[in-house]
């Protein structure tokens, strides 16, 4: 495999290449050459013109409903360690390429917001929020948008359905996708599996069996308008690269990347707390954490991220160097 700009670009986003189970091995031990050639030309597009390689994400939507996945509904140090590292990989391009990368974050909250229970208002706030957060950061490779881009000046709830007019397919095909494709399966089980936590968090009196159906369904529209959202995304940046918070099969045209360390293949920083372990931060669930008897932050007033029990004695050889 040849060791060219385009290539060196893709091995490094695909060292943090966020993969379904059951990927190859080659494929997931850095890439096969079927892995680079899915993408290569894009790459090479962007360095043929001497641009910026662009990268798009459907991400960030907002904070989960779930009080017991994250501290509100307000971007935290989840979304400020994830927003880190996509414009470090951004600056790391350079080191093959000279102009870089830049991503798109293409914020899907208001696309589903209805079907998860979180109100247009909070997601509102949530992206005027990460905005301020990204200049707090520096983070100029990085720009946003968002449902109200594609269709300014209408209610959301008639940009929905617009979207879904123009983009979206019958919910009765995404249901049988599900039942035939693989992959469609399993992202049809991560989705309901966050409805489903998310729903039996925030409801009383109901069934387990009662909530699982509902959410079944909820989770067959929720793809239905990710999907909407992802080909509008392909038709406004038909020239961008594809990156995904979701696992992704190894010969996918999206690839699924990891923005902060976490156990868990289908955790977010919005559907989860950053914590840091003495190691390094990375993600969890907030009951995750509370049971590790950890100990939460605040900063400038809010609630940021934990801190594990244990997490002192990583500082030990910093307080004694500075001490000496």
């Amino acid at each position: 495999m040849s060791g060219s700009p385009a290539d060196e670009i893709l091995r490094l986003v695909f060292s943090f290449r966020r993969l379904a189970h059951g990927a190859a091995a080659d494929c997931a031990a850095g890439g096969c050459e079927q892995c680079f050639a899915l993408h290569r030309p894009k790459v090479e597009h962007f360095i043929e013109q001497g641009v910026p390689v662009h990268f798009v994400i459907p991400a960030f939507p907002a904070k989960s409903p779930n009080p017991e996945k994250v501290l509100g509904t307000l971007p935290d140090m989840a979304e400020r360690v994830s927003l880190e590292f996509l414009q470090e990989l951004c600056d790391y391009t350079r080191h093959y390429y000279e102009p870089g990368a830049r991503i798109t974050i293409c914020s899907d909250g208001h696309v589903f917001s209805d079907l998860v229970g979180v109100g247009d208002a909070d997601v509102a706030t949530y992206g005027v929020e990460l905005e301020t957060l990204l200049q707090a950061i520096g983070a100029d490779a990085i720009n946003t948008y968002g449902l109200q881009d594609a269709f300014p000046g209408f209610p959301f709830d008639e940009q929905r359905a617009m979207l879904t007019s123009q983009y979206a397919v019958p919910v009765e095909d995404v249901r049988a996708r599900a039942l035939k494709e693989p992959a469609a399966r399993n992202i049809f089980g991560g989705i309901h599996r966050f409805l489903f936590e998310d729903r039996m968090a925030t409801t009383t009196g109901r069934s387990r069996n009662s909530v699982r159906e509902e959410t079944k369904s909820l989770a067959y529209h929720v793809i239905q308008r990710s999907d909407a959202w992802s080909n509008l995304v392909e038709d406004f940046f038909p020239e961008a690269l594809r990156l995904s918070i979701h696992p992704q099969v190894s010969h996918s045209q999206k690839i699924g990347i990891h923005m902060m360390r976490t156990r868990d293949n289908w955790l977010t920083p919005w559907h989860g707390v950053a914590l840091d372990d003495g190691e390094g931060v990375r993600l969890v669930k907030r009951s995750e954490a509370e049971q590790l008897g950890a100990t939460l932050v605040r900063r400038g007033g809010r609630d940021s991220h934990y801190i594990a029990p244990d997490v002192s004695s990583s500082l030990k050889p910093l307080i004694e160097e500075v001490a000496s």
